[in-house]
C-alpha cells in the first residue's frame, strides 16, 4: 500500500505529449455518443436524450452531464496545495547542550564545557528541514481547511494556497492517526469559498470527481466513479471508498466529488505496486470525516471507547473448536493489564458476540462499534463461554493516543526441555518448558498438519487447551480427550510466540 501525498524530489517533470487520434475514431465517438451507432444502422437512445442545451443528458435515473466543468468551476476555489516544513531541529537539547551529547545534569563539572564546546568539535549530525506538498479543501468561509494527518505529521510550518494565489499560513487545530483526518486553520480574516460533505449514501458506479495537487502540478481535475465500498485498506478498523479517478503523490488530502459538488471522501491512499496511479485509490467516506472533524474542531483530538483486549475473527475451526454455531464474532486472545475489560469479568477465548444487543461480524465490526462510545460508558457485553451465553458489564476507557500508552506485555521466550511426547492428533510433539512451567513447548511440528498450516512453529509455547491450563504434556492428551467426548473436530489452544499470545483452532486429526 503506498500512501499518496509525500516528500518532493525537486525534480521537474514535463507534460508527456499525447498521439493525435485519426479523424475516423472522433467522428466514431461523436456518432456515438449521439446514438448512432456503426455498420450504417441509426439506433434510436434506449436511455437518453439530449437536453436541448446540449450541456446534459436525461436518463432514467436523473440527468448526467456531457461535461464537469461547471461542477469543477463551482467546487475547484475552496481546494488548495499544502505545503509542509518537518524537522529543522536547534543543535542545542532543552538544557542548552549541543544534539548528541549525554544528557548532563547542570550541577555536573562538565555541564559548562559541554555547553561552550565549539561547533567544529561537537560533530553532532544536523537534522535538515524536509518539505512535502499534499492537499485539501476549505470547510467553511472562516478557513478551515480538512486534509490528511500523514500530510502535516511532524510538520513545523503549514502553508495552503489558492490556484493563482499567495500561500497563508495555517495552524493544525487537530489530527486522528486512525482515520487519517487532520484540520486546519488559515491564518487569516478574508472569506474563503468552501465545499459541503454529503449526507447522501454512496454507490458504487457513481461518478466521482478528484481535484488535489499532484507532483506539486496544483489544481489538478481527474474523474472516475465509485469502484467499491467498504474496504479494509490494514490501517484500522474503519472502512475506505474505493475510486478509480487518478491520484498520486500529492493528491493526499484532496477532495472527492459527487455530481452535486458535495464531498463524498477525503483522498488518503493508492494501491501501487509501481507508485504511481494504477486505478485504485481509497478515500475515508465523507461521513466518517464528518464525525472526527466536529471532536477535532471542539476538542483537537479524538475521543474513543477502548475495551481493552485483543480480538481476532471467529473463522469456522474456531467456531467448531469451541461450540458456536455460526463462525461470528470476535475472540479475546489477551486482556490489556490495567484496561478496562482487566477488572470486568472478561477472559481469554470469550468469544464477543453482542454489544448493547447489537450482533458483532468480526473482530473489525467489534472495534468499530466500541470506538462510536464514549469513553467510561458502560456497555452489555454478551461473550460465548463454555457452551453457553454469559453477559459482562465493561466500563470503557479512552483509547490510547499511542502504541506507548498501552501497558507492554512481558517479554521473554520460554526455552523448553528436550525430552518431548509427540500427540499425532494434533501433529505436534510437546515438551515441559524449563521456564517457570509456564505450559509446554512445541518441539516439533508435521508440516503436514493443521497446526503448521496454522503458523505454529517449533519453539512456541502452549499455554491452554479447551480454555484449560496447561503445566505438561498430560493436560494436552487430556484436552484432547475431552474434546473428542463433546463431538468436536478442533481444539482450541493458546499459543505463545516470542512476545505475543494468540488462540489457533486446531483441526484434529481422524483416527
Amino acid at each position: 500500500m503506498t500512501t499518496s501525498g509525500d516528500t518532493t524530489s525537486g525534480a521537474k517533470t514535463g507534460p508527456a505529449k499525447v498521439p493525435g487520434r485519426r479523424m475516423a475514431h472522433a467522428t466514431i465517438a461523436a456518432l456515438a455518443a449521439a446514438g448512432i451507432v456503426t455498420g450504417g444502422i441509426a439506433l434510436k437512445p434506449a436511455f437518453a436524450q439530449l437536453a436541448p442545451d446540449a450541456q446534459s443528458v436525461e436518463t432514467p435515473f436523473g440527468r448526467a452531464p456531457l461535461s464537469f466543468a461547471d461542477i469543477i468551476d463551482k467546487v475547484k476555489p475552496s481546494v488548495v496545495s499544502i505545503s509542509v516544513v518537518a524537522g529543522g531541529k536547534s543543535d542545542k537539547n532543552a538544557k542548552g547542550l549541543p544534539e548528541g551529547f549525554p544528557d548532563i545534569p547542570e550541577d555536573s563539572p562538565f555541564y559548562d564545557f559541554f555547553k561552550n564546546l565549539p561547533k567544529e568539535f561537537r560533530n553532532a549530525p544536523q537534522q535538515r528541514p524536509t518539505q512535502a506538498q499534499g492537499s485539501g479543501f476549505v470547510i467553511s468561509s472562516d478557513g478551515y481547511v480538512v486534509t490528511n494527518n500523514h500530510v502535516v505529521e511532524g510538520a513545523t510550518k503549514i502553508q495552503v494556497s489558492f490556484d493563482d494565489q499567495e500561500k497563508m499560513e495555517a495552524e493544525l487545530v487537530g489530527t486522528d492517526a486512525r482515520t487519517d483526518v487532520a484540520l486546519l486553520k488559515i491564518k487569516s480574516s478574508k472569506t474563503f469559498p468552501f465545499v459541503k460533505f454529503s449526507d447522501k449514501p454512496v454507490r458504487v458506479g457513481d461518478w466521482a470527481l478528484a481535484v488535489g495537487n499532484p507532483f506539486g502540478l496544483g489544481g489538478t481535475v481527474t474523474a472516475g466513479i465509485v469502484s467499491a465500498q467498504g474496504r479494509d485498506i490494514g490501517s484500522g478498523p474503519y472502512d475506505f471508498i474505493q475510486i478509480d479517478a487518478a491520484v498520486n503523490k500529492g493528491n493526499s488530502g484532496g477532495p472527492t466529488f459527487n455530481l452535486a459538488g458535495e464531498v463524498i471522501g477525503v483522498n488518503t491512499a493508492i494501491f501501487s505496486p509501481s507508485g504511481g496511479n494504477v486505478g485504485i485509490a481509497f478515500a475515508v467516506p465523507a461521513r466518517t470525516a464528518t464525525d472526527v472533524i466536529a471532536q477535532l474542531k471542539q476538542s483537537g483530538s479524538v475521543s474513543r471507547g477502548w475495551l481493552g483486549v485483543k480480538i481476532q475473527n471467529v473463522d469456522e475451526d474456531t467456531a467448531a473448536a469451541i461450540g458456536l454455531t455460526d463462525a461470528k464474532g470476535a475472540l479475546v486472545s489477551e486482556i490489556t493489564p490495567n484496561g478496562p475489560a482487566s477488572s470486568s469479568g472478561l477472559k481469554v477465548q470469550d468469544a464477543i458476540v453482542q454489544v448493547n444487543g447489537d450482533k458483532i461480524a468480526d473482530s473489525r465490526d467489534l472495534a468499530r462499534k466500541i470506538a462510536n462510545y464514549a469513553p467510561d460508558t458502560t456497555v452489555d457485553v454478551k461473550v460465548w463461554r463454555g457452551n453457553k451465553e454469559e453477559s459482562v458489564k465493561v466500563k470503557l476507557g479512552k483509547f490510547p493516543g499511542s502504541t506507548e500508552e498501552i501497558a507492554k506485555l512481558e517479554e521473554g521466550k520460554s526455552s523448553v526441555d528436550p525430552t518431548s511426547t509427540a500427540l499425532e492428533q494434533l501433529g505436534l510433539t510437546l515438551a515441559p518448558s524449563k521456564v517457570g512451567g509456564e505450559g509446554v513447548g512445541v518441539t516439533e511440528v508435521d508440516r503436514d498438519s493443521d497446526a503448521a498450516e496454522k503458523g505454529i512453529r517449533a519453539g512456541d509455547i502452549i499455554l491452554q487447551i479447551g480454555g484449560e491450563t496447561i503445566t505438561g504434556p498430560h493436560d494436552v492428551a487430556a484436552g484432547l480427550k475431552k474434546a473428542k467426548e463433546l463431538g468436536r473436530q478442533a481444539v482450541m489452544l493458546s499459543v505463545k510466540s516470542q512476545n505475543q499470545t494468540r488462540y489457533v483452532a486446531v483441526q484434529l486429526k481422524k483416527s
